[in-house]
């Protein structure tokens, strides 16, 4: 799939009847709270979706009772016409309404207007039980089609919208608490232990520990200093701290995703886009063929009934009626982003469902996609002359003079630093390490190259192992060293097991030394990995896959990798929520930082595509069927109501199937 065709399902913009429908039914039953969210407004409003249905319905019943079973001599003439109409208007004006609505939009040959013709059609020729019945059920198709989208419009809104609805700001050094809606930029924002951030700012106190896992998945706590931008959805877990606002709640990082996530619709899938295009042509056939039913044989058949041929057409259209397919496959893809949604995994548009649905080759990064981007402490080989917690806590305690990554990572591993060691002549020394005494003993803590320089003599070749070395020597004489790594995520494996299963290729490409690129992918079982690439290099593996004629999704952080990710046909960010950058960038953003997320997105678009053309072959099928059965005369309006309505119902549920799916 060339890169051009992306861009051009990307500027697919167009809204037709049904997502102006969707928004508005979901709108209709939902309430405001007052803090920019909309919450279903639970069994209460989807009773209320119901009470014209229901009042139809036993309006109807009751009028065949007395039609059929319990003959009533007063329910005749304009009686028995007005109960019919009573039972017709809870369910038929709407509809009427939505057509008078469409046509002034220019769209003439709307689903709406075709139920209103044959239904009206039917009282015409006095089928008044049958034409209450189609409009009953096609408004009952409407409200579980309703329900349909509410439900996946609830799984995106539960998992993104992680922000609090009220904050506590500081007005003359009082706290008062006011809708975070409401919360100004410059406003100081007190936010207490345990307390959840609304708002993007800047941390004013000192030092703040925060949980990002809203944003980037990981639970472990992040420490911000005085100045450092902090993010709506961070909760604050030590001390009270203060934030001043520097965005607006609606233009918050998480603000923005809800939008992202919520208008992911308009960028239609191709079959989507077929499928609207085919029923803006067939519907205006179908009237037309509709038309010639009643009225051609009026030229061929002597003893030609008027009131037959007309049923027929109505009968016709009632078939005819696209709305299993503009409401179910729209409906299918709606439900494939709501459960990617649920599950971590943000699509920006329908259309990525389909290109996941085809991947050939995963190509990813190594740094934060295949592991965790966070040094750590991986091996401790220290000679048997020497005590080795006691040589771990010098090295702690010279480490804690150096803010560089390698130092957080001892620190990590060896724990809190002992302050009764007596630490002087703290010396850093550029490129290879530090040096100092402790007990009037020298000390020295760095890479083998600070060994040489102080002609300390070791029994080993360090090119041997693959990770970086720390290496320790006490009193000039070489202790050991530590080996320090990235280690590999924990679902890495499943994850290329998954990819195998699906016969996806993989490829790790990576700016870091190839001899660490090369070991990962080994123990990973990636046959493919390349190192010490820079980002045009990058560009130009990912273009020799793409001129094999294979689908690529590159994963990556969507900053360092944006040529890349612009070049494959999806761009996957890993854990990105907490960039702007990553936002704009990828395609696909997977919150939780797991990799086996990425096998999961491509099964959550293969089931996608699998439903709507199901959805697609089920009405076809049927309505042909009942479509040549009616131009025949051999179905009567009960059987176009199935074909019509009934289909429809089936689809509908079959596409929210999706949302209950486990993958």
């Amino acid at each position: 799939m060339e890169n051009q065709l992306k861009k051009d399902k990307q500027e697919e913009q167009g809204c037709c009847a049904i997502d102006e429908k969707i928004n508005l039914n979901t709108a209709q039953h939902a309430e405001d709270d007052g803090h920019g969210h909309h919450h279903s407004s639970s069994e209460k409003a989807t009773l209320q979706m119901f009470v014209p249905a229901i009042i139809s319905f036993v309006l109807l019943v009751v009028a065949m009772g007395f039609d059929n079973y319990f003959i009533q001599s007063w329910f005749t003439a304009w009686v028995r016409v007005a109960w019919y109409v009573v039972a017709y208007i809870p369910v038929g004006v709407p509809v009427i309404k939505e057509a008078f609505v469409s046509i002034k939009k220019g769209d003439v040959f709307s689903e709406f207007l075709l139920m209103a013709i044959a239904t009206i059609g039917a009282f015409a020729i006095a089928e008044f039980p049958e034409g209450v019945a189609v409009m009953l059920f096609y408004a009952i198709g409407e409200i579980f089609q309703t329900l349909a989208v509410q439900r996946a419009k609830a799984n995106i809104k539960t998992l993104l919208d992680q922000r609090p609805d009220e904050v506590t700001i500081l007005e003359n050094k009082v706290a008062k608490t006011i809708k975070a809606s409401k919360a100004q930029i410059g406003a100081i924002i007190q936010l207490k232990a345990g307390e959840k951030l609304g708002l993007d700012g800047e941390l004013l106190s000192d030092t703040a520990s925060f949980n990002t896992a809203a944003l980037t998945g990981e639970s472990k706590p992040d420490t911000k200093t005085k100045g450092e931008t902090v993010l709506a959805g961070m909760i604050n877990l030590n001390s009270v701290c203060q934030v001043k606002v520097t965005t607006a709640y609606t233009d918050s990082k998480l603000s923005k995703i809800l939008e992202m996530v919520q208008e992911a619709t308009a960028k239609k899938a191709p079959t989507e886009l077929f499928i609207r295009k085919f029923a803006k042509v067939y519907t205006p056939i179908v009237v037309i063929l509709a038309v010639l039913i009643c009225l051609v044989p009026l030229f061929f058949v002597a003893d030609y009934h008027f009131k037959d041929g007309l049923y027929r057409a109505l009968i016709f259209l009632v078939i005819s009626c696209p709305c299993a397919l503009v409401i179910s496959i729209p409906l299918g893809y709606f439900g494939g982003i709501g459960a990617a949604s649920k599950n971590g995994i943000l699509f920006k548009g329908s259309n990525f469902l389909d290109v996941m649905a085809s991947i050939q080759n995963v190509v990813m990064d190594k740094t934060g996609t295949m592991t965790e981007g966070v040094f750590k402490v991986q091996e401790v080989v220290f000679n048997s002359d020497f005590n080795k917690e006691d040589i771990l806590q010098m090295v702690n305690a010279i480490e804690s003079q150096s803010t560089h990554p390698v130092a957080t990572a001892i620190h990590q591993y060896v724990g809190e630093i002992d302050t009764t060691l007596a630490l002087k002549k703290v010396e850093e020394i550029a490129g290879h390490g530090l040096k100092a005494t402790i007990n009037d003993k020298e000390v020295i803590v760095g890479n083998f190259k600070l060994m040489d320089k102080f002609s300390i003599a070791y029994d080993m070749n360090p090119k041997s192992i693959v990770d970086t070395l720390i290496a320790v020597a006490y009193d000039k004489k070489f202790v050991g060293y530590l080996t320090i790594a990235d280690s590999i995520k924990e679902d890495a494996q499943i994850t290329i097991d998954k990819l195998k299963a699906l016969n996806v290729k993989t490829t790790m490409l990576s700016g870091d030394k190839n001899s660490v690129v090369q070991f990962v992918a080994q123990k990973l079982g990636i046959k493919n990995a390349f190192g010490d690439l820079l980002p045009e290099d990058k560009v130009n593996k990912v273009k020799e896959i793409i001129a094999k004629k294979e689908t690529v999704a590159f994963v990556g952080d969507g900053v360092n990798d944006a040529p890349v990710v612009a070049l494959s046909n999806v761009g996957i960010a890993m854990g990105g929520l907490g960039s702007d950058a990553t936002i704009e960038t990828a395609d696909v953003v997977i919150q939780d930082d797991k990799p086996s997320k990425i096998p999961m997105a491509i099964n959550i678009g293969k089931q996608t595509k699998k439903i709507v053309w199901q959805n697609i072959s089920l009405a076809f099928t049927v309505k042909a069927i009942v479509l040549i059965l009616g131009a025949g005369g051999l179905a009567t309006m009960w059987e176009a109501v199935f074909a019509d309505v009934g289909v429809a119902l089936l689809a509908i549920l079959n596409a929210v199937r999706i949302q209950r799916m486990k993958f």
